[in-house]
């Protein structure tokens, strides 16, 4: 299977990556990640620049050559890039907008939970559709920790339906994958001018919304 490119030039590649895929590691066909196909898939070996977690689809960046991959790096570490994700979650938000300002931390078994000993974390948020028993979300995780948006989202009543790890009853809503989708990047290139990246939803994410609409 060829991986969807979301845009390439001669030092950056960026493709959509598919739900249920791992962003690195294994290089074996049977579980090949998303870095190793890509590798092959532009017969170079390209650095990974930031990570998406097993379930979430969308934009993923690799680099070309180690300088490319500092410069943008650099750029996530500084919140200098601009991510926005599509969530569907369970239930309705109230407000339809909003920011959750909760810290974070590890507890074990790569689970993440709210804690005051935790790393401060941000996420907004805005309604986009108000579905029968899900509302379709959009997402701007303002800083960077694991799990962050389904954390977040879980901790205000609204887990992400398809979350075999945050919710009550798993995985919620019974989706059959994560409903979490990675839409758009933007950064500075390097000559500081604001590109934007973007990533369509894929065809299990879209049936999975159709589901909720009931259609």
């Amino acid at each position: 299977m060829t991986l969807p490119v979301a845009y390439e030039d001669e030092r950056l590649l960026a493709v959509n990556k598919p739900s249920g895929r791992l962003s690195v590691g294994p290089t074996d066909p049977a579980d090949l990640s998303v870095q190793a196909e890509a590798s092959l898939q532009v017969g170079q070996d390209l650095f990974i620049v930031h990570r998406l977690d097993r379930g979430t689809s969308g934009i993923i960046l690799f680099a070309k050559d180690a300088e490319t991959h500092r410069r943008l790096s650099s750029l996530f570490e500084s919140r200098e890039v601009q991510k926005v994700y599509l969530a569907l979650v369970l239930g309705h938000v109230d407000p339809r907008s909003g920011e959750i300002v909760h810290p974070l931390r590890a507890f074990g078994s790569g689970r993440m939970g709210v804690d005051p000993r935790g790393r401060p974390s941000t996420t907004r948020y805005d309604m986009v559709e108000r579905l029968p028993a899900t509302d379709l979300v959009e997402v701007r995780p303002l800083t960077g920790r694991r799990h962050q948006i389904r954390v977040h989202l879980y901790q205000i009543g609204h887990p992400v339906l398809g979350d075999a790890r945050y919710g009550d009853a798993r995985p919620v809503g019974g989706a059959e994958r994560l409903m979490l989708h990675a839409q758009h990047l933007t950064f500075p290139d390097a000559d500081g001018e604001p590109v934007t990246l973007r990533a369509e939803p894929p065809e299990d994410f879209l049936a999975g919304l159709r589901a909720a609409r009931g259609r």
